[in-house]
């Protein structure tokens, strides 16, 4: 449990996120987030020079990302500040924000700026020379299709694992689309009074189109109407599975980023010094191999225990949900009415750009519980590999 590691009210957004091969297709995540980054941190007055450290996140490739995280606070402006490239599928962002509070707890940083980026679009291609090939032929990858379609260590693709936990679980179809409904319904009621809930913490994305045209991008892209009528006519994804693309996410594009410093910088940056958002705790866990949408729960028990809390305690529950399976068991393995978190949005309606996916559904819990008084907000969600991270907040 940590006790002095602090995210100012507001030091945080989040862009639109764009489903793949739409706007933001041909950006480098990385210096689209850092240029972003840099607009935003202009806007909020915040000279980026205070920072003395920078984690970056980044799952899927781009070019130059050896240089990834100097070159990430360089383009934001932070040029004398050092910079550390994560990677922890879509754990990222859970696992930078922990990192950067453990920092600050232990006095190795003092002020640190998280940026989790990615685009799943036109993803990259990998080759190593294969020497028993014949005629030059060599081993290929590519880091999104094949990393969906295949864990090396569970022999999966990842619709598969959570098709086992249905399975294992005896979760059915109408379960599966009667949760992708309402999570719909959840995510419109962020749309209400012109986007009232989402302009609380979203920042437009710039992209140069030409010489003399910039593209602002300032809603999501690509989120999919919704209605029973539709997701029953939807057929199964796999041979006699009771997922279809209705019940599963997307992959998408975009970013967000988020500041984790101590209690007395906190207050400085916030926009509202009356309230005050704390880092508790963290968890973690594994599951057994091929059931990843298991482990959220777990990893949400490890935080709460950690934190000296129950399930009971906290206020606003979000998670990453890649596929309807997540959320149905968690519902029913924690008790808890599966229609009374993930309000305002999750990952299986706004899409998944890895990364940068957890991050946004911590930034949305922080602004719910700001408009709910305060409390404790829990985020969970699963990674590749049947692995998950778990954080907890306290919004004071």
């Amino acid at each position: 449990m940590l006790s002095n590691a602090y995210i100012p009210y507001k030091g945080y957004y989040s862009t639109p996120f764009v489903r793949w091969q739409g706007s933001l297709a041909n950006e480098n995540s990385i210096t689209l987030g850092a240029e972003t980054s840099r607009r935003w941190l202009q806007s909020k007055d915040i000279d980026p020079k205070i920072f003395d450290y920078l984690i970056l996140g980044v799952t899927v490739g781009q070019p130059a990302i050896f240089y990834g995280g100097p070159w990430a606070s360089a383009l934001i402006g932070a040029t004398d500040t050092a910079g550390l490239y994560i990677s922890q599928a879509c754990s990222t962002s859970t696992t930078g924000i922990f990192q950067a509070a453990l920092g600050v707890e232990g006095g190795a940083y003092h002020t640190v700026y998280t940026l989790f980026t990615d685009r799943c679009s036109n993803g990259p291609h990998t080759i190593w020379p294969n020497p028993n090939g014949p005629g030059g032929q060599v081993i290929s990858e590519n880091w999104v299709m094949d990393h969906f379609g295949n864990d090396p260590w569970g022999c999966s693709s990842m619709i598969q694992t959570a098709e086992n936990v249905i399975k294992m679980a005896g979760i059915t179809r109408a379960e599966c689309d009667a949760h992708a409904l309402r999570r719909y319904e959840q995510y419109t009621d962020s749309l209400a009074d012109d986007r009232a809930f989402q302009k609380r913490y979203m920042f437009p994305v710039e992209v140069k189109v030409s010489k003399k045209k910039i593209a602002v991008i300032d809603t999501d892209e690509g989120i999919m109407p919704t209605t029973a009528e539709g997701l029953a006519a939807l057929k199964p994804v796999l041979p006699g599975g009771q997922l279809t693309f209705g019940t599963q996410t997307h992959p998408a594009d975009g970013h967000c980023a988020l500041i984790v410093t101590d209690r007395e910088r906190a207050r400085q940056l916030s926009q509202d010094e009356n309230i005050e958002i704390q880092v508790i705790s963290f968890g973690h866990a594994r599951v057994k191999k091929a059931h990843m949408p298991m482990a959220p729960v777990p990893a949400a028990v490890m935080a709460l225990e950690r934190a000296g809390l129950t399930i009971d305690d906290i206020k606003v529950i979000k998670t990453h949900n890649p596929f309807a399976a997540n959320d149905i068991y968690m519902s029913k393995q924690l008790n808890i009415d599966i229609n009374s978190f993930n309000n305002y949005g999750c990952s299986m309606i706004f899409g998944h750009p890895q990364a940068p996916t957890a991050g946004r559904s911590i930034i949305e819990g922080i602004e719910e519980a700001a408009m709910l008084g305060g409390g404790y907000v829990l985020f969970t969600g699963c990674a590749a590999g049947d692995t998950s991270a778990s954080l907890i907040l306290k919004v004071g």
